[in-house]
């Protein structure tokens, strides 16, 4: 053998990297992909780190995206359509998102049939069913038990600071507390809809209040009728100025009516978002007397 030659050395094989997961996008609380809050959807996530959950997240660039795995055990156990299902911002996880569960269920609608799912959240075990009515999908979650508080007084005066709200714009038969199905929402109601209509805020500011007091978004409200209101909710620890329909700020809102006797025991409310934003939603909120959860309903619809 000659200086130059050389013994042949196998080559190793190219590392194989896994495909990258598909990724649905959905809207929901609309019929129409024009309208309601788009979510990305990842129907199946397994093997994938918090990491990667994140960065797609990030690229979709929603409000927030659903990863949907395996159940645990003690949950999927005689439900064939369990799920884990986790929640990714632009910029963090959070514990619920309402508007990705309806996404993420007309998606498994519409390719496994209409019918009753289990979705396995980080806050608790949320039933969700899809129907179908005149070939458009629709779907209803079942919140975790809710809960409300009195909020503090000098926590609603930085939020209206920061939303640079004078207190007298508020309502006083709406008065200002924290509620809970799934996330934690601090509700404030406006006296009238021009207020509602003109929202410019400190981002950082109110930023800033959310995470110290555990808000994943402010609901912002005004009262129509008995039974019809118009909400806002501005998301900024989700990197996002405002969520164009959120069903658990909505659930949370159904909990916080019925605690301070705002409608009756049993009661359908309907909540319009995304008007001021040129994606207009409806949510369905219902309350039942026998069961302190709350049930949000809404259509959906593939946006490509």
């Amino acid at each position: 053998m000659t200086n130059t030659e050389r013994t042949p050395q196998p080559h190793s094989p190219a590392p194989l990297h896994p495909p990258a997961p598909e990724v649905l996008h959905y809207t929901a609380f609309s019929a129409d992909p024009e309208g309601g809050n788009p979510a990305g959807v990842v129907l199946d996530a397994s093997g994938m780190s918090d990491a990667e959950m994140l960065a797609v997240a990030a690229e979709v660039g929603y409000s927030e995206s659903a990863f949907l795995t395996a159940p645990p055990e003690d949950l999927g156990g005689g439900h064939e359509r369990a799920f884990t299902v986790r929640y990714f911002s632009p910029v963090a996880e959070v514990p619920f998102c309402g508007h990705a569960t309806i996404a993420a269920a007309v998606a498994l609608g519409e390719r496994t049939g209409p019918g009753e799912l289990l979705f396995a959240t980080r806050a608790g075990a949320v039933p969700v069913s899809v129907s179908v009515a005149d070939g458009t999908p629709r779907a209803t979650l079942t919140s975790v038990e809710p809960y409300v508080q009195e909020a503090a007084a000098e926590d609603v005066a930085e939020a209206l600071a920061a939303l640079d709200w004078p207190s007298g714009d508020l309502d006083p038969a709406l008065p200002p507390r924290v509620a809970f199905a799934g996330a934690r929402h601090l509700v404030l109601a406006a006296a009238s809809r021009e207020r509602l209509a003109d929202l410019r805020y400190d981002f950082e500011g109110l930023k800033s209040l959310m995470l110290r007091l555990d808000l994943t978004t402010v609901q912002l409200v005004w009262r129509a009728s008995d039974t019809v209101f118009h909400v806002r909710d501005p998301f900024p620890v989700g990197g996002v100025v405002e969520d164009p329909a959120t069903g658990a700020a909505a659930a949370a809102f159904g909990a916080y009516a019925r605690e301070l006797g705002l409608v009756p025991e049993a009661s359908v409310l309907t909540l319009h978002q995304g008007e001021d934003m040129g994606r207009p939603a409806e949510l369905t909120v219902e309350l039942r007397p026998s069961d302190p959860r709350v049930r949000v309903s809404g259509t959906g619809a593939r946006m490509r």
